[in-house]
């Protein structure tokens, strides 16, 4: 069994394994249009890909979020992108189109329901992203949420 994360605000508990905000908004390894939902191997990732997002006047909000356990059996299929086999600009901010075309048709091609990718903010960590229309996506298991603040030494 594999662990992986997910932070999400308490608000948004209800959807946070939907796909609808990665559908609404893109990411960076999916177009506007295709609902994903991103994990990362840490918790300790989770937090940093949350924090990169936040700015100053975010630290209350900081103060309201959930940590996610998934538990993903081994027995589920997994493709991996290996930093060697993407474009020099897969790191960029806002992300390149060739990660989200990358994840985007992997989503089409709907072979496994996870793609493991390098982190941006660390290469040699890495993030899930699931793909909530596939069959296997059911086998994921979410776990309990459990509250989850940022140390405000983070803020300075």
């Amino acid at each position: 069994m594999t662990r992986a994360w997910r932070i999400v605000r308490k608000k948004r508990l209800q959807d946070a394994f939907t796909g609808e905000g990665a559908r609404i908004g893109g990411g960076r390894w999916n177009h506007v249009g295709t609902p994903v939902v991103y994990v990362s191997e840490t918790l300790s990732l989770a937090a940093l890909e949350l924090f990169v997002h936040f700015i100053r006047k975010d630290i209350e909000l900081s103060k309201s979020l959930l940590a996610i356990p998934v538990e993903i059996a081994k027995s589920l299929k997994m493709e991996e992108v290996s930093v060697a086999a993407l474009k020099p600009d897969w790191r960029t901010s806002p992300p390149a189109n060739s990660t989200k075309d990358l994840g985007t048709e992997w989503v089409k091609r709907g072979a496994t329901s996870i793609l493991r990718v390098p982190s941006a903010l660390i290469p040699d960590e890495y993030n899930l992203v699931l793909n909530t229309t596939h069959a296997d996506f059911m086998k994921i298991k979410i776990g309990t949420p459990q509250p989850f603040s940022l140390d405000e030494r983070m803020w300075k």
